[in-house]
């Protein structure tokens, strides 16, 4: 690093190396106006300005002074969400997103010492698992089977979980109902005339869990006029440790994806997902060092689109049915925040007749989900969680909707420990159901 400021590190104890540390322009970007503090999640349950952008970003350039890592550093960085709600409210344009990336990756080389036996260990399964779609693919049997059997209901009547760890009870809670898989063809043609070429991200929780989203996806974009591609070598896309600080593990699914789109033909690539879009259109910055793979990852993230960007893109041609449902839009925090996409799922489904779209009081505050952090940090998440059922079921609405599997996990959950059985669904369901005429009773069921 070429920062005058910084103090010589004789004795290798400086909280940054020099390899990518956050930048010292991005930080002085900060004026500390304080705009951030009644966005940031963290700030709002606590009140503790290390728990804040602007406290974090003190810690940052503290450690490029020379200051040592420390717990109190890695448990105030570790308790971010990445929400990124922050870089929306800053009228500085300040770049949190890419300081607390940089630093988050400085904590998992030099810091994670800090953190406790436990939690290192249930960083390390959950990074062994859910990334991994085939080893997904291997908890269905058991899973469907501990549904089925009514044992869940015995366990969270119990509240066994609980006592022994509110990781495991967040897990067993937010696991959603096991879904008949469903086979992705490697090419789906446009009905009718093509107007576009698209590749379709499948995902892993998305994959495995939630197949129905999928297939409505493919099912909306041939409806459209796509052609939709589905590389079949593709796995994750890297977007849990990228934001977790995993660059390395990250970084090499980013270039296994980008391998596996190479020869795909596509125009776009469509994610339905919030949180594995926002990273893969970071592509570009991320492999900027790689001179295998720099000009190859600028042309993979120029590609990559949001589903709804995508159908709003082309405009409608598919008839819309009507579909009398009001349903609360709940901002995911990687689309509303980190992409900046808020007008095109409201204009999609604003365009469906009957329907109609309730805001959710304060909708940029995050449900608690972030990728993992329901894992990691269970007991804010539930807070976070619990705050957003309120909000969500304020809104009178029939239906809760957005566009990312996580935040359906969580906000469910949530809903539900509050005893208001409001159904959920994602985006691309409700128009795939307005587009098939299939009526308002397949996603809020009668009763």
């Amino acid at each position: 690093m070429n920062d005058n400021s910084q103090l010589p590190d004789v004795l290798g104890i400086a909280a940054f190396d020099d390899h990518h540390p956050p930048s010292p322009e991005l930080i002085n970007d900060c004026v500390h106006c304080g705009f951030c503090l009644p966005a940031c999640p963290t700030y709002t349950l606590w009140g503790e300005e290390m728990d804040s952008p602007r406290g974090r970003i003190h810690l940052m350039k503290q450690g490029l002074e020379g200051e040592p890592m420390t717990p109190s550093m890695v448990q105030h960085v570790d308790a971010c969400l990445g929400c990124m709600a922050c870089v929306t409210a800053c009228p500085s344009g300040v770049q949190y997103d890419k300081l607390i990336e940089a630093t988050r990756q400085q904590v998992e080389r030099r810091g994670s010492e800090h953190r406790s036996p436990a939690n290192r260990l249930l960083r390390g399964a959950i990074f062994a698992l859910f990334p991994r779609p085939k080893r997904l693919r291997l908890l269905r049997g058991p899973l469907a089977l501990y549904q089925r059997s009514g044992l869940n209901r015995l366990v969270r009547r119990s509240r066994v979980l609980d006592r022994i760890s509110p990781t495991l009870a967040t897990m067993e809670a937010i696991a959603p109902p096991v879904q008949r898989r469903v086979r992705i063809p490697g090419l789906v043609p446009a009905r009718g005339e093509r107007r576009l070429t698209v590749g379709l991200l499948m995902g892993c929780v998305q994959r495995e869990f939630y197949p129905d989203v999928n297939a409505a996806t493919v099912r909306v974009l041939a409806m459209e006029g796509c052609d939709v591609v589905t590389p079949p070598a593709q796995g994750c896309c890297g977007a849990l440790s990228v934001h977790t600080g995993r660059e390395d593990e990250g970084l090499r699914y980013a270039r296994a994806l980008i391998d596996a789109f190479t020869d795909a033909g596509v125009e776009r690539i469509v994610v339905n997902s919030a949180g594995c879009g926002s990273t893969m259109k970071d592509y570009a910055d991320l492999l900027a060092d790689d001179p295998d793979y720099a000009e190859r990852a600028q042309v993979f993230s120029k590609k990559v689109r949001d589903i709804s960007e995508v159908l709003a893109e082309l405009g409608p041609v598919a008839e819309r049915h009507p579909l009398p449902v009001t349903i609360a839009y709940h901002d995911a925090c990687h689309l509303s925040h980190a992409q900046g996409v808020r007008t095109p799922p409201r204009q999609l489904l604003k365009e469906i007749p009957g329907l109609t779209v309730r805001e959710i009081a304060e909708g940029d505050l995050c449900c608690g989900s972030a990728g993992v952090y329901n894992l990691l940090n269970p007991e804010p998440a539930r807070e976070l969680g619990e705050r957003k059922a309120t909000n969500v079921a304020s809104t009178g609405a029939d239906l809760l909707v957005t566009s990312n599997p996580g935040c359906l996990l969580q906000i469910t959950n949530a809903l539900e420990r509050q005893g208001k059985h409001m159904p959920t669904a994602h985006m691309i369901l409700v128009l795939d159901a307005s587009l098939r005429g299939r009526g308002a009773h397949t996603l809020v069921p009668a009763g």
